[in-house]
């Protein structure tokens, strides 16, 4: 499994773009297409089937050296032996949190990520020792319904302002890939543009070799 900070395309198995599709599958087909992180996002799921699928998804991404990232519930995270768990700043700070050690199983190696809507959030992600960071909705997508695009200017202040590894997320797809890659971007997050592509696997290579190519 690579370095966070050598990581560029952050997948989603994400149960409102299923469509009826075995999600270990989908997980299958993320890890082919290059993806460095695959995201188990079930917000309308029970903990027990969230725990259930994360069980099935742990080997997938473990033979491809893929990271399983488990949303809202970073319990499931350390009790299946996935390597980290994301949260939103709701879910963390709200909940009284103020460090990511206190989310973390005592003595375990559990990353965690946090969101972000505007620098205040990124600068309080950091200090609270996420290890990465979520910048977004850079523009208005379904799966944020809501939620106000935080454009590309907070991309632009990422770039020059956070010591840690971050991903652009929110709305990203292949035509407008460009437009983050030129504010400043170097990881991103894709969900609908992937998951509702007729080849998934295919549309993870399209984007990860245009992200190797802005690396270099």
């Amino acid at each position: 499994m690579k370095p966070l900070d050598q990581c560029l395309l952050y997948g989603f198995v994400d149960s409102a773009y299923l469509d009826g599709r075995d999600p270990a599958e989908l997980c299958r087909q993320l890890c082919d297409g290059g993806t460095d992180l695959v995201q188990l996002r079930a917000k309308d799921w029970p903990v027990d089937d969230i725990a259930q699928l994360a069980k099935r998804l742990v080997p997938i991404a473990a033979e491809a050296g893929v990271r399983l990232v488990i949303n809202d519930h970073p319990k499931i995270a350390a009790e299946v032996g996935a390597p980290t768990a994301h949260l939103g700043q709701e879910d963390f700070f709200d909940a009284g949190h103020r460090h990511v050690a206190e989310v973390k199983t005592s003595g375990g190696a559990l990353e965690l990520g946090l969101s972000s809507h505007a620098p205040e959030q990124a600068e309080r992600a950091c200090e609270a020792g996420a290890d990465y960071v979520a910048i977004g909705p850079v523009f208005a997508t379904p799966t944020k319904p809501g939620r106000p695009p935080v454009t590309l200017n907070y991309v632009r202040w990422a770039a020059t302002n956070i010591d840690r590894p971050w991903f652009a997320i929110g709305g990203i797809n292949l035509d407008n890939l460009d437009d983050i890659l030129a504010a400043g971007a170097r990881r991103v997050c894709v969900v609908s543009a992937i998951l509702r592509a007729p080849d998934v696997a295919g549309a993870c290579r399209q984007f990860k070799d245009r992200l190797l190519s802005a690396a270099h």
